[in-house]
């Protein structure tokens, strides 16, 4: 006992002081997006297009995960200069590899690529992407980096509790732009769950293709953060112990995705840059956090709060709010606002994880705590279900959806079915105080009317439970509605993955842990 104490007291020692390495500041240099985008063939055909239509920009909104994927790894084939990636998350599963294959031969060719990923949800393997920094023309910056690069799981939680106060802070940002002219924006990080071909688990999910001007104002809050104290070139960085980690094998299999045949398609891409016709083109807003956010929200430096136009926009509905989150984990102040539209007759409808489907228990149990009080007030309460009855809206294939592994990333506000929020953002309180994250908020009946039938497929009785109270006296009781082999269900016990994914819910709802959620 005595020498695993002593081990345990060298490794926390080993781990050093709070602060980002001071390697950083000799090895990096600032950069910044392409200066002369209509140089190149994206740029002339969005960036003239945009200036034609006095400003606008041109959407499609990608609700199907391997949609996702092709248009990215579509984009790294076709940007001419410059392609710029900013994730939480970058896995080294097969999703991850390919895009990292793209890339690199994208910087073979001439391309500048800069890559900037978050620290806080690496897993062994992950660190294929550091390894592309190696290539003369690729550079990779990790934002606010563990001291502890290995992949020991005692020594990164060590290396957590004792540093809390600077790695709890996190970059959720999500944006990849080519060529400064057309940008993938929303919730998507870059992993075989995100892109719903991974039969042990899939998240639906959505992002924006983004084309013209917008293109322009993501790549400024992009090179915001590449050129911040806390995004630390990746060359400062000791690359994590070594580890056998075998490439996973290049295959779909058992997700019901040629991919082989959909990337000799050229689709989705293909059908966006033919034809300014496939967007719809409007007005939107950029809306994003400062690199220092917690130091804008301690109100120790000026910045911006992107919660802040979310707030005001949800504050502008006069008839109807449709609200999807994974994670509803409201404060105070955002539970005010939804009663202020209640009090106004706004019919509010929100679209979340049930438990069966959550993937992450800790924000589970914070949003249970807020059910009753939700429907009391009238809120329309959707949870969606791990196994699907049908796909419509889902994002995915029939084949993937047998497994019963599905659960809800997107992170979607219809307003009015005018203006739509799409974006990193999570309505909890982890994303309004704690996580940097990066959205748009969109000014198009079209695209909001869109998603809105989207969020009416999703709640469906074959694709969510509806959460409602049972009448009568004492205290409330909640059921979950929905279709199951074409019959109607009234589930008077919450659906989960078993007893003990229940009993832990209970334990987590008893700590106080929202703040952090």
């Amino acid at each position: 006992m005595r020498l695993v104490l002593v081990l345990i007291a060298l490794s926390l020692s080993a781990l050093g002081c709070s602060s980002l390495p001071r390697a950083a500041d000799s090895q990096k240099n600032a950069s910044f997006a392409l200066e002369h985008p209509q140089e190149t063939k994206l740029g002339r055909q969005f960036l003239d297009e945009s200036q034609r239509r006095d400003g606008e920009s041109g959407f499609h909104i990608l609700s199907a995960g391997i949609d996702g994927f092709l248009t990215r790894v579509q984009l790294a084939r076709a940007a001419e200069r410059t392609l710029d990636l900013q994730y939480f998350i970058f896995r080294g599963d097969t999703t991850g590899r390919l895009l990292s294959e793209e890339l690199q031969r994208a910087a073979d060719r001439g391309v500048r690529v800069r890559i900037l990923v978050d620290d806080g949800d690496t897993v062994a393997g992950d660190e294929q992407i550091l390894e592309l920094g190696r290539h003369p023309n690729v550079e990779v910056r990790v934002f606010n980096p563990f001291d502890y690069r290995g992949h020991n799981g005692f020594l990164r939680h060590m290396d957590f509790l004792f540093h809390e106060g600077r790695l709890d802070y996190r970059m959720h940002n999500k944006l990849m732009v080519a060529d400064n002219a057309v940008a993938l924006i929303g919730g998507r990080n870059v992993g075989n769950q995100y892109f719903q071909v991974d039969p042990g688990s899939q998240f639906a999910d959505d992002d924006v293709f983004a084309a013209g001007e917008i293109a322009q104002r993501l790549s400024k809050t992009f090179d915001e953060y590449w050129n911040s104290e806390l995004a630390v070139p990746s060359t400062a960085l000791p690359l994590p112990e070594a580890r056998p980690t075998p490439a996973p094998p290049l295959s779909f299999h058992g997700s019901g995705v040629d991919y082989e045949a959909r990337v000799a398609s050229g689709q989705p891409y293909r059908a966006l840059v033919s034809d300014a016709a496939a967007l719809t083109w409007s007005r939107a807003e950029v809306v994003c956090d400062s690199p220092d956010k917690k130091d804008v929200v301690h109100k120790k430096t000026s910045g911006h709060l992107m919660a802040r136009e979310v707030t005001e926009a949800i504050a502008g509905a006069r008839e109807e709010l449709l609200m999807v989150t994974p994670y509803f984990v409201p404060s105070d102040g955002e539970l005010a606002l939804l009663d202020r539209l209640r009090a106004q007759s706004v019919r509010l409808r929100i679209l979340s994880n049930s438990l069966e489907s959550a993937p992450e228990l800790a924000a589970q149990s914070g949003y249970s705590k807020f059910r009753v009080q939700l429907l009391e007030a009238g809120i329309e309460l959707y949870e969606v279900r791990a196994r699907l009855e049908r796909t419509r809206g889902s994002g995915q294939t029939r084949t993937v959806s047998r497994y019963g592994t599905y659960g809800l990333h997107a992170k979607l506000y219809v307003i009015d079915r005018r203006r739509l929020y799409i974006g990193s953002m999570n309505y909890d309180q982890r994303s309004l105080r704690i996580n940097t994250e990066v959205g748009l908020i969109i000014d198009s009946r079209t695209l909001a009317e869109q998603t809105a039938e989207r969020f009416e497929n999703m709640v469906s009785p074959q694709e969510a439970y509806e959460v409602t109270l049972r009448p009568g006296t004492g205290r409330p009781k909640l059921v979950w509605d929905t279709e199951i082999d074409h019959q109607r269900l009234e589930l008077t016990r919450e659906p989960s993955r078993g007893l003990w994914q229940r009993e832990k819910v209970k334990i987590l709802s008893m700590l106080p842990i929202d703040r952090e959620l």
